[in-house]
């Protein structure tokens, strides 16, 4: 199995190598330190697995990567790393194209079932989460039946944008980050404000939390 690691401390991607090549069939063939070089690793080296932290710099959030990444390299099954076990965040993680996630206090053998089992085709989620999930499920799809999520109507550029905005970033520094212009931000955020049905940052910030979107 050809893996990639995605996660913006070094000592992780460091110890996680260790692990994984150790295994007999398992190499670590690139590491990435936030989503643009994780997608960027998947493109060049089109490896089998992707693990991806969720927690990483602004803006680059690995939910809205992983999203990306499945969009564009569909082969690539991607595990999720993170701290949240709430029902919520982990039918997110599944709608964005995840084919399972694991802890990060998870012990070594969960870590290297979690991968075997997704590059077999399968989908792994702790056991004690499943049901969790099937009633999550079941909540969304019901009320999906009688109107849509908001948040479901963000485009991929407003995703970005969202958390940038709720971190501080003025519209000058995250159209810096973004590589785009101060009005393209301004139109942005006002779709984002008219979408949500927000009304100051306040609002923003405690959605982008809820949503999971920032990492304090």
């Amino acid at each position: 199995m050809k893996i990639v690691i995605a996660d913006d401390h070094a000592i992780v991607r460091s110890g996680f190598s260790m692990i994984l090549n150790f295994q007999p069939d398992m190499e670590v063939i690139a590491t990435a330190a936030d989503g643009i070089e994780a997608y960027a690793a998947v493109a060049r080296t089109h490896p089998d697995i992707l693990i991806m932290d969720l927690s990483m710099p602004p803006g680059e959030s690995g939910l809205i990567a992983t999203g990306k990444i499945k969009e564009d390299y569909p082969d690539t099954k991607i595990l999720i790393l993170t701290m949240h076990d709430d029902e919520e965040y982990l039918f997110h993680i599944l709608k964005s194209g995840a084919s399972g996630y694991v802890l990060k206090n998870a012990p070594d053998e969960e870590l290297l079932l979690a991968i075997r089992t997704i590059h077999a085709g399968g989908t792994y989620i702790h056991p004690k989460m499943a049901t969790s999930l099937v009633r999550e499920f079941i909540k969304n799809d019901k009320s999906s039946a009688g109107s849509e999520d908001p948040f479901e109507l963000l485009s991929k550029r407003e995703l970005e944008i969202l958390p940038l905005i709720a971190k501080g970033y003025g519209n000058k520094e995250v159209a810096e980050k973004l590589f785009i212009s101060v009005k393209t931000v301004e139109a942005h955020k006002a779709k984002i404000m008219e979408k949500l049905n927000l009304k100051n940052r306040p609002e923003l910030v405690e959605y982008a939390l809820r949503k999971k979107l920032l990492d304090f």
